[in-house]
């Protein structure tokens, strides 16, 4: 039950961080507002030609007798448009992190420097478009494992008691845990480890995992509230990594360069890296 406490305690201190920092989460903003202007435009169509389009696949429905034609197709429409929202659910932050790449691996790096002892952050060996790449590839990986989940729970909810009391609550988890391995996907791809190595990280820490990923998925469900939490999201699930992998960070998250919101100033000789790109080039 510590764990618990602790995977949310990540998740408020991630908050705080982007709080102290504005500049680092005005444009850790980006993204999720590009992904949620995607999402809307199709979850708007859907709300106006999901009806024909089930018509469409329905035509043995057409010599029916009223109202049985429209209440099966309204019935359909229904379950399309949830299946869409619970999927749009699951895969909202892999979406918005293959879109943010670029800022949120820039803003986890400052995380790390700024609770790092040293002041030093892992950085990723390979080339910008490297990273992007496999970052796709494993979160394409991670939307397809989340979609097989959530149409498993979408149709266990049909269970007459268990589909309206059990099923939600393991779909909370789920979400939270697939919510989590997409976030830290980001602190640690930086540090070379692999998609089996992550989920094998994550499934021997759940109970952290669900503490900070179960709130989060929560909170997600609220219109418009994913956008503004992403980058605390993303801050959080740095530490988090860290702790998953035993590497010492600063208790008051400050590190050694102090509350000041600029941000930790960059060793000397070394180039200055900010949230807009890679080295401070746009």
């Amino acid at each position: 039950m510590r764990d618990l406490g602790a995977g949310f305690g990540h998740l408020l201190k991630g908050q705080r961080w982007v709080a102290r920092h504005g500049k680092s989460y005005g444009f850790g903003l980006v993204p999720g507002l590009i992904t949620l202007v995607l999402y809307v435009g199709v979850l708007v169509a859907l709300a106006l030609w999901g009806g024909d389009a089930v018509a469409w696949a329905t035509p043995f429905a057409d010599d029916w007798s009223s109202p049985w034609s429209g209440l099966f197709r309204g019935f359909l429409t229904a379950v399309l448009f949830a299946l869409v929202l619970l999927l749009a659910v699951l895969t909202f932050t892999a979406v918005t992190l293959l879109v943010g790449q670029p800022f949120y691996e820039s803003l986890s790096e400052r995380v790390d420097r700024d609770v790092s002892p040293d002041g030093t952050a892992p950085e990723s060996d390979l080339p910008l478009w490297r990273d992007l790449w496999v970052s796709g590839r494993d979160s394409l990986r991670i939307v397809l494992r989340a979609a097989v989940w959530g149409v498993l729970l979408f149709a266990a909810g049909f269970v007459p008691v268990v589909g309206q009391t059990v099923v939600p609550v393991i779909g909370f988890f789920v979400t939270g845990f697939f919510l989590t391995e997409e976030l830290t996907a980001v602190a640690l791809q930086r540090r070379g480890v692999e998609l089996r190595d992550r989920l094998a990280l994550l499934r021997s820490r759940r109970m952290l995992v669900w503490g900070f990923g179960t709130p989060l998925g929560l909170a997600f469900l609220v219109p418009f509230v994913a956008v503004f939490l992403m980058p605390g999201a993303v801050a959080g699930a740095t530490l988090l990594a860290r702790e998953l992998l035993g590497e010492e960070t600063h208790e008051d998250g400050t590190g050694p360069s102090g509350d000041d919101p600029s941000g930790p100033a960059p060793a000397p000789g070394t180039a200055f890296t900010d949230p807009i790109g890679r080295d401070g080039r746009l």
